[in-house]
């Protein structure tokens, strides 16, 4: 049993999956043009310079604290994940 989720580990974290994110990354850049090299200087000043006029209501948040968001989430998630991955490697210790 053990051998078999070495061989299956093996398989999902190897080569294979490299080249399947790599594969994917290139294919969705090609459908989308490029949209994340064609929009990255205006996401940019979107997120750092709000623009002018824009309706600061009660309960809005800016572009700004919306992408903070976003990466405290997403770093949150990494950390979670990194630590757990790094225990089930490595061994405790």
């Amino acid at each position: 049993m053990l051998r078999m989720l070495d061989v299956l580990y093996g398989a999902i974290w190897g080569g294979p999956l490299l080249i399947f994110l790599l594969a994917l990354g290139l294919y969705l850049t090609v459908m989308l043009r490029g949209i994340q090299f064609r929009y990255l200087f205006y996401s940019l000043r979107l997120a750092f310079f709000p623009q002018k006029g824009e309706a600061e209501g009660k309960g809005d948040i800016s572009h700004f604290q919306s992408l903070m968001t976003a990466l405290a989430a997403t770093i949150g998630i990494g950390n979670i994940a990194g630590v757990a991955t790094a225990m089930t490697v490595g061994g405790l210790g």
